[in-house]
Protein backbone atom coordinates (compact mmCIF):
# COMPACT_ATOMS: atom_id res chain seq x y z
CA UNK A 1 0.00 0.00 0.00
CA UNK A 2 3.00 2.17 -0.21
CA UNK A 3 4.20 4.16 -3.07
CA UNK A 4 8.32 4.31 -4.00
CA UNK A 5 9.91 7.54 -4.97
CA UNK A 6 13.32 7.46 -6.21
CA UNK A 7 15.88 10.16 -6.98
CA UNK A 8 18.90 8.86 -8.07
CA UNK A 9 21.84 9.65 -10.82
CA UNK A 10 25.18 10.97 -10.99
CA UNK A 11 27.04 14.02 -9.79
CA UNK A 12 27.35 15.72 -13.12
CA UNK A 13 23.14 15.71 -13.01
CA UNK A 14 22.71 13.05 -15.76
CA UNK A 15 20.47 10.45 -14.28
CA UNK A 16 19.23 7.33 -14.74
CA UNK A 17 15.14 6.34 -15.74
CA UNK A 18 12.84 3.72 -14.22
CA UNK A 19 9.30 1.91 -15.04
CA UNK A 20 6.40 2.56 -13.11
CA UNK A 21 7.72 4.14 -10.50
CA UNK A 22 8.17 8.01 -9.99
CA UNK A 23 11.89 8.88 -10.61
CA UNK A 24 13.67 12.66 -9.97
CA UNK A 25 16.80 13.06 -11.31
CA UNK A 26 18.98 16.03 -10.30
CA UNK A 27 22.73 16.51 -9.29
CA UNK A 28 23.30 15.23 -6.56
CA UNK A 29 24.62 18.40 -4.92
CA UNK A 30 25.10 19.00 -0.97
CA UNK A 31 21.11 19.97 0.04
CA UNK A 32 19.85 18.02 -2.50
CA UNK A 33 18.82 15.28 0.10
CA UNK A 34 17.09 17.86 2.09
CA UNK A 35 15.37 19.44 -0.46
CA UNK A 36 13.50 15.94 -1.31
CA UNK A 37 12.47 15.21 2.23
CA UNK A 38 11.54 18.77 2.39
CA UNK A 39 8.73 18.49 -0.27
CA UNK A 40 8.02 15.05 1.00
CA UNK A 41 7.13 16.92 4.09
CA UNK A 42 5.12 19.72 3.08
CA UNK A 43 2.83 17.19 0.90
CA UNK A 44 1.97 15.40 4.10
CA UNK A 45 3.68 12.28 3.51
CA UNK A 46 4.59 9.87 5.58
CA UNK A 47 7.89 7.77 4.94
CA UNK A 48 7.27 4.36 6.26
CA UNK A 49 11.33 3.33 4.74
CA UNK A 50 13.86 5.28 3.37
CA UNK A 51 17.38 3.88 1.35
CA UNK A 52 20.31 6.54 0.77
CA UNK A 53 23.01 5.89 -0.77
CA UNK A 54 25.88 7.99 -2.49
CA UNK A 55 29.34 7.01 -3.11
CA UNK A 56 31.57 7.29 -6.42
CA UNK A 57 30.18 9.68 -8.09
CA UNK A 58 26.38 8.05 -7.79
CA UNK A 59 23.52 8.59 -5.71
CA UNK A 60 20.61 7.15 -5.12
CA UNK A 61 17.77 7.62 -2.33
CA UNK A 62 14.71 5.35 -2.22
CA UNK A 63 11.26 6.82 -0.02
CA UNK A 64 8.36 4.44 0.52
CA UNK A 65 5.70 6.52 1.63
CA UNK A 66 2.08 6.69 2.25
CA UNK A 67 -0.35 10.12 3.10
CA UNK A 68 -1.21 10.69 6.14
CA UNK A 69 -3.81 8.20 6.44
CA UNK A 70 -1.65 5.18 5.09
CA UNK A 71 -3.00 5.27 1.69
CA UNK A 72 -1.07 4.83 -0.87
CA UNK A 73 -0.86 8.53 -3.49
CA UNK A 74 -1.25 8.88 -7.11
CA UNK A 75 2.03 8.91 -8.66
CA UNK A 76 1.48 12.10 -10.96
CA UNK A 77 0.78 14.58 -7.94
CA UNK A 78 3.88 13.53 -6.04
CA UNK A 79 6.20 13.52 -8.99
CA UNK A 80 4.87 16.84 -10.28
CA UNK A 81 5.43 18.35 -7.20
CA UNK A 82 9.19 16.99 -6.60
CA UNK A 83 9.95 17.88 -9.93
CA UNK A 84 9.30 21.58 -9.12
CA UNK A 85 10.72 21.41 -5.38
CA UNK A 86 14.37 20.53 -7.20
CA UNK A 87 13.94 23.14 -10.36
CA UNK A 88 13.41 20.71 -13.32
CA UNK A 89 10.28 23.18 -13.74
CA UNK A 90 10.93 25.84 -11.67
CA UNK A 91 10.40 26.20 -7.92
CA UNK A 92 7.05 26.18 -6.98
CA UNK A 93 5.08 25.99 -3.59
CA UNK A 94 1.86 27.36 -4.32
CA UNK A 95 -0.05 24.52 -4.60
CA UNK A 96 1.06 24.00 -1.27
CA UNK A 97 -0.56 26.69 0.44
CA UNK A 98 -2.41 24.64 2.86
CA UNK A 99 0.75 24.38 5.13
CA UNK A 100 2.11 26.41 7.52
CA UNK A 101 5.72 25.19 6.13
CA UNK A 102 5.44 26.83 2.92
CA UNK A 103 6.71 30.27 2.38
CA UNK A 104 4.27 33.38 2.70
CA UNK A 105 7.21 36.03 1.54
CA UNK A 106 6.32 37.20 -1.63
CA UNK A 107 2.97 38.67 -0.02
CA UNK A 108 3.65 39.57 3.17
CA UNK A 109 6.47 40.54 5.63
CA UNK A 110 7.88 38.20 7.84
CA UNK A 111 9.11 38.96 10.90
CA UNK A 112 11.71 36.26 12.84
CA UNK A 113 11.48 35.85 16.84
CA UNK A 114 13.67 33.97 19.48
CA UNK A 115 13.94 34.33 22.83
CA UNK A 116 13.80 33.16 26.36
CA UNK A 117 9.89 31.59 26.79
CA UNK A 118 7.09 32.45 30.01
CA UNK A 119 3.69 32.06 30.09
CA UNK A 120 1.64 34.71 27.95
CA UNK A 121 4.82 36.09 25.87
CA UNK A 122 2.70 34.94 22.84
CA UNK A 123 -0.27 36.93 23.92
CA UNK A 124 1.86 40.03 24.26
CA UNK A 125 3.48 39.54 21.29
CA UNK A 126 0.14 39.25 19.17
CA UNK A 127 -1.12 42.10 21.12
CA UNK A 128 1.76 44.69 20.09
CA UNK A 129 0.61 43.46 16.47
CA UNK A 130 -2.66 44.30 16.32
CA UNK A 131 -1.91 47.68 18.13
CA UNK A 132 0.25 48.13 15.48
CA UNK A 133 -2.28 47.54 12.87
CA UNK A 134 -0.61 44.64 11.46
CA UNK A 135 -2.72 41.46 10.25
CA UNK A 136 -1.15 37.98 10.60
CA UNK A 137 -2.04 36.28 8.07
CA UNK A 138 -0.46 32.90 9.11
CA UNK A 139 2.59 32.10 11.97
CA UNK A 140 4.31 29.26 13.56
CA UNK A 141 6.00 29.36 16.76
CA UNK A 142 8.25 26.22 18.36
CA UNK A 143 8.94 26.17 22.61
CA UNK A 144 11.89 24.20 23.14
CA UNK A 145 14.56 23.92 27.03
CA UNK A 146 12.65 27.39 27.84
CA UNK A 147 13.20 28.68 23.91
CA UNK A 148 10.84 30.24 21.85
CA UNK A 149 11.26 30.83 18.45
CA UNK A 150 8.67 32.01 15.72
CA UNK A 151 8.39 33.36 12.19
CA UNK A 152 5.25 35.74 11.74
CA UNK A 153 3.91 36.50 8.44
CA UNK A 154 1.99 39.79 8.59
CA UNK A 155 0.02 42.50 6.04
CA UNK A 156 -0.67 45.94 6.98
CA UNK A 157 -4.59 45.80 8.39
CA UNK A 158 -5.83 48.47 6.22
CA UNK A 159 -4.39 47.80 2.67
CA UNK A 160 -3.74 44.24 3.37
CA UNK A 161 -0.11 44.39 1.07
CA UNK A 162 2.92 43.78 2.72
CA UNK A 163 4.79 46.50 5.35
CA UNK A 164 8.11 48.10 3.70
CA UNK A 165 8.48 51.16 5.17
CA UNK A 166 11.70 51.27 7.12
CA UNK A 167 10.61 53.30 10.05
CA UNK A 168 7.25 51.27 10.71
CA UNK A 169 9.48 48.08 10.29
CA UNK A 170 12.22 49.60 12.88
CA UNK A 171 9.07 50.64 14.79
CA UNK A 172 7.35 47.16 14.95
CA UNK A 173 11.07 45.58 15.13
CA UNK A 174 11.71 47.49 18.76
CA UNK A 175 8.64 47.15 20.35
CA UNK A 176 8.47 43.59 19.88
CA UNK A 177 11.68 43.15 21.07
CA UNK A 178 11.11 44.91 24.25
CA UNK A 179 8.35 42.30 24.67
CA UNK A 180 11.01 39.56 24.28
CA UNK A 181 13.70 41.14 26.55
CA UNK A 182 13.64 39.84 30.38
CA UNK A 183 16.10 40.04 33.30
CA UNK A 184 16.24 36.26 32.95
CA UNK A 185 17.29 35.88 29.25
CA UNK A 186 21.01 35.64 29.29
CA UNK A 187 21.59 34.36 25.72
CA UNK A 188 19.27 37.71 24.29
CA UNK A 189 16.33 38.21 22.46
CA UNK A 190 16.69 39.15 18.53
CA UNK A 191 13.84 40.27 15.85
CA UNK A 192 14.54 40.90 12.26
CA UNK A 193 12.62 41.07 9.21
CA UNK A 194 13.35 37.78 6.69
CA UNK A 195 14.04 39.18 3.11
CA UNK A 196 13.74 36.22 0.31
CA UNK A 197 12.32 32.82 0.19
CA UNK A 198 13.07 30.57 2.89
CA UNK A 199 11.40 27.34 4.36
CA UNK A 200 9.39 28.32 7.73
CA UNK A 201 9.82 24.85 9.60
CA UNK A 202 13.54 24.88 8.30
CA UNK A 203 14.20 28.49 9.30
CA UNK A 204 12.67 27.61 13.08
CA UNK A 205 15.40 24.70 12.78
CA UNK A 206 18.00 26.83 11.91
CA UNK A 207 16.71 30.11 14.80
CA UNK A 208 16.52 27.21 17.40
CA UNK A 209 20.04 25.49 16.57
CA UNK A 210 21.49 29.22 16.63
CA UNK A 211 19.89 30.44 19.81
CA UNK A 212 21.63 27.03 21.49
CA UNK A 213 17.97 25.60 22.54
CA UNK A 214 20.17 22.00 22.67
CA UNK A 215 22.44 23.82 25.72
CA UNK A 216 21.43 21.29 28.06
CA UNK A 217 23.58 23.32 30.77
CA UNK A 218 21.25 26.11 31.08
CA UNK A 219 19.89 26.90 34.69
CA UNK A 220 16.19 27.29 33.21
CA UNK A 221 15.78 23.75 32.02
CA UNK A 222 12.08 23.36 30.12
CA UNK A 223 10.33 20.97 32.16
CA UNK A 224 9.83 18.06 28.83
CA UNK A 225 13.84 18.45 29.13
CA UNK A 226 13.83 15.85 32.29
CA UNK A 227 10.77 13.92 31.50
CA UNK A 228 11.92 10.77 30.60
CA UNK A 229 10.92 10.94 26.80
CA UNK A 230 14.70 11.61 25.77
CA UNK A 231 15.16 10.21 22.09
CA UNK A 232 18.34 7.64 21.79
CA UNK A 233 21.00 8.63 19.73
CA UNK A 234 24.75 6.89 19.09
CA UNK A 235 27.50 8.56 17.26
CA UNK A 236 30.24 6.12 16.71
CA UNK A 237 32.75 6.64 14.00
CA UNK A 238 33.67 4.07 12.02
CA UNK A 239 37.67 4.04 11.10
CA UNK A 240 37.79 1.78 8.22
CA UNK A 241 35.44 3.20 6.06
CA UNK A 242 36.08 6.96 6.84
CA UNK A 243 32.67 7.85 8.26
CA UNK A 244 30.59 8.83 11.39
CA UNK A 245 27.76 6.61 12.11
CA UNK A 246 25.08 7.89 13.79
CA UNK A 247 22.09 5.91 15.38
CA UNK A 248 19.02 7.23 16.40
CA UNK A 249 16.01 5.61 17.90
CA UNK A 250 12.49 7.58 19.10
CA UNK A 251 8.57 7.48 19.14
CA UNK A 252 7.74 8.00 15.59
CA UNK A 253 5.80 10.82 14.35
CA UNK A 254 5.43 12.97 11.04
CA UNK A 255 8.26 15.08 9.66
CA UNK A 256 10.48 13.17 12.30
CA UNK A 257 13.02 12.26 9.27
CA UNK A 258 13.22 16.00 7.87
CA UNK A 259 13.94 17.74 10.92
CA UNK A 260 17.04 15.07 11.64
CA UNK A 261 18.11 15.76 8.24
CA UNK A 262 17.85 19.42 8.22
CA UNK A 263 20.20 19.84 11.49
CA UNK A 264 22.61 16.81 9.82
CA UNK A 265 22.49 19.48 7.14
CA UNK A 266 22.64 23.13 8.62
CA UNK A 267 25.33 21.54 10.57
CA UNK A 268 27.58 20.92 7.54
CA UNK A 269 27.32 17.51 7.64
CA UNK A 270 26.88 15.32 3.97
CA UNK A 271 25.01 12.45 4.16
CA UNK A 272 26.31 9.56 2.03
CA UNK A 273 24.78 6.49 3.35
CA UNK A 274 21.32 6.07 5.45
CA UNK A 275 18.52 3.36 6.25
CA UNK A 276 15.23 4.42 7.82
CA UNK A 277 12.57 2.07 9.05
CA UNK A 278 9.57 3.63 10.62
CA UNK A 279 6.85 1.21 10.08
CA UNK A 280 5.85 0.60 13.74
CA UNK A 281 5.38 2.81 17.16
CA UNK A 282 9.10 3.94 16.79
CA UNK A 283 11.34 5.04 13.99
CA UNK A 284 14.71 3.67 13.55
CA UNK A 285 17.25 5.69 11.09
CA UNK A 286 20.72 5.05 10.74
CA UNK A 287 23.46 7.92 9.10
CA UNK A 288 26.72 7.07 7.79
CA UNK A 289 28.08 11.23 7.53
CA UNK A 290 31.36 13.04 6.90
CA UNK A 291 31.72 16.90 7.81
CA UNK A 292 31.61 18.74 4.34
CA UNK A 293 35.64 19.26 4.89
CA UNK A 294 35.53 15.44 4.07
CA UNK A 295 36.14 14.55 7.55
CA UNK A 296 34.33 12.34 10.15
CA UNK A 297 33.78 13.42 13.95
CA UNK A 298 37.10 14.40 15.15
CA UNK A 299 36.42 15.01 19.10
CA UNK A 300 34.57 13.85 22.23
CA UNK A 301 33.04 17.63 22.25
CA UNK A 302 32.15 17.34 18.31
CA UNK A 303 30.33 14.14 18.98
CA UNK A 304 28.71 15.18 22.06
CA UNK A 305 27.30 18.30 20.07
CA UNK A 306 25.92 16.15 16.98
CA UNK A 307 24.40 14.10 19.82
CA UNK A 308 22.59 16.88 22.05
CA UNK A 309 21.65 18.85 18.70
CA UNK A 310 19.67 15.51 16.98
CA UNK A 311 17.80 15.43 20.39
CA UNK A 312 16.64 18.83 20.31
CA UNK A 313 15.07 18.77 16.69
CA UNK A 314 13.39 15.85 17.21
CA UNK A 315 11.67 17.01 20.67
CA UNK A 316 11.02 20.81 19.22
CA UNK A 317 7.88 19.09 17.39
CA UNK A 318 6.86 17.29 20.43
CA UNK A 319 4.88 19.31 22.20
CA UNK A 320 3.01 18.91 25.73
CA UNK A 321 -0.25 19.51 26.29
CA UNK A 322 -3.98 19.55 24.58
CA UNK A 323 -4.00 20.78 20.80
CA UNK A 324 -6.95 23.43 20.46
CA UNK A 325 -8.00 23.38 17.42
CA UNK A 326 -10.19 27.04 16.13
CA UNK A 327 -11.81 27.75 13.24
CA UNK A 328 -13.27 30.82 11.92
CA UNK A 329 -14.00 33.91 9.82
CA UNK A 330 -10.60 35.86 10.52
CA UNK A 331 -10.78 39.42 11.69
CA UNK A 332 -8.49 41.67 12.95
CA UNK A 333 -6.88 40.90 16.22
CA UNK A 334 -8.41 37.88 16.74
CA UNK A 335 -5.20 35.83 18.11
CA UNK A 336 -4.23 38.70 20.32
CA UNK A 337 -8.03 38.05 22.19
CA UNK A 338 -7.86 34.38 22.06
CA UNK A 339 -3.94 33.99 23.55
CA UNK A 340 -4.92 36.77 26.15
CA UNK A 341 -8.31 34.45 27.44
CA UNK A 342 -5.74 31.56 26.88
CA UNK A 343 -3.51 33.73 29.30
CA UNK A 344 -6.50 34.59 31.86
CA UNK A 345 -7.21 30.99 32.18
CA UNK A 346 -4.07 29.70 32.95
CA UNK A 347 -2.89 28.38 29.85
CA UNK A 348 0.60 28.60 28.17
CA UNK A 349 0.89 27.82 24.59
CA UNK A 350 3.93 25.29 23.55
CA UNK A 351 3.44 25.32 19.80
CA UNK A 352 1.18 27.12 17.62
CA UNK A 353 0.54 26.73 13.16
CA UNK A 354 -1.40 30.14 12.24
CA UNK A 355 -3.35 29.81 8.64
CA UNK A 356 -5.25 31.96 7.17
CA UNK A 357 -7.49 30.18 3.87
CA UNK A 358 -9.18 33.00 2.39
CA UNK A 359 -11.59 34.92 5.03
CA UNK A 360 -11.00 31.76 7.53
CA UNK A 361 -8.41 31.29 10.28
CA UNK A 362 -7.38 27.80 10.61
CA UNK A 363 -5.51 27.79 14.08
CA UNK A 364 -3.56 25.14 16.53
CA UNK A 365 -1.97 25.82 19.85
CA UNK A 366 -0.80 23.22 21.67
CA UNK A 367 -1.16 24.45 25.41
CA UNK A 368 -0.06 23.84 29.15
CA UNK A 369 -1.26 24.78 32.72
CA UNK A 370 0.81 27.62 33.79
CA UNK A 371 1.20 26.18 36.77
CA UNK A 372 1.97 22.16 35.45
CA UNK A 373 -0.84 20.79 36.47
CA UNK A 374 -3.31 18.94 34.03
CA UNK A 375 -5.05 21.24 32.11
CA UNK A 376 -8.88 21.38 33.26
CA UNK A 377 -12.18 20.20 31.43
CA UNK A 378 -13.60 23.63 33.09
CA UNK A 379 -10.59 25.56 31.96
CA UNK A 380 -11.32 24.26 28.14
CA UNK A 381 -14.90 25.30 28.62
CA UNK A 382 -14.23 28.76 29.91
CA UNK A 383 -11.56 29.51 27.39
CA UNK A 384 -14.50 27.93 24.52
CA UNK A 385 -17.22 30.81 26.42
CA UNK A 386 -14.82 33.19 26.21
CA UNK A 387 -13.74 32.69 22.77
CA UNK A 388 -17.20 32.18 21.63
CA UNK A 389 -15.94 30.16 18.84
CA UNK A 390 -15.67 26.41 17.71
CA UNK A 391 -12.66 24.82 19.33
CA UNK A 392 -11.86 21.34 19.04
CA UNK A 393 -9.89 19.60 21.61
CA UNK A 394 -7.20 16.82 20.85
CA UNK A 395 -4.70 15.41 22.80
CA UNK A 396 -1.60 15.09 21.18
CA UNK A 397 -1.00 11.73 19.50
CA UNK A 398 2.88 11.75 19.32
CA UNK A 399 2.79 11.73 23.44
CA UNK A 400 -0.53 9.56 23.88
CA UNK A 401 0.35 6.85 21.74
CA UNK A 402 3.63 6.55 21.20
CA UNK A 403 6.09 5.36 24.51
CA UNK A 404 9.42 5.93 25.37
CA UNK A 405 11.96 3.70 24.16
CA UNK A 406 14.24 1.95 26.71
CA UNK A 407 17.30 3.41 27.11
CA UNK A 408 20.04 1.25 26.59
CA UNK A 409 23.75 1.53 25.97
CA UNK A 410 26.33 1.64 22.99
CA UNK A 411 25.77 1.30 19.54
CA UNK A 412 23.05 -0.40 17.26
CA UNK A 413 22.60 -0.65 13.79
CA UNK A 414 20.42 -1.08 10.82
Amino acid sequence: AMMTVKHYGRGSGSGATTLGKPVVDSANKRGSLLEVVQVLTDLNLLIKRAYISSDGGWFMDVFHVTDQYGNKLSEDIVTDHILQSLGRRGCSFRSLRGSVGVQYASENTTIELTGRDRPGLLSEVFAVLADLKCNVVAAEIWTHNSRMASIVYITDEETSLPIDDPDRLAKIKQLLLYVLKGDLDRRGAQTAVSVGVTHTQRRLHQLMYADRDYDTDEYDLAPEASSGRKPLVTVENCVERGYTVVNLRCPDRPKLLFDTVCTLTDMQYVVFHSTIIAEGPEAFQEFYIRHTDGCPISSEAERQRVIHCLEAAIKRRVSEGLRLELCGEDRAGLLSDVTRIFRENGLSVTRAEVTTRGTTAVNAFYVIDSSGNQVKSETIEAVRNAIGETIKVKEDETLTKSKPPAQQTGGFSL
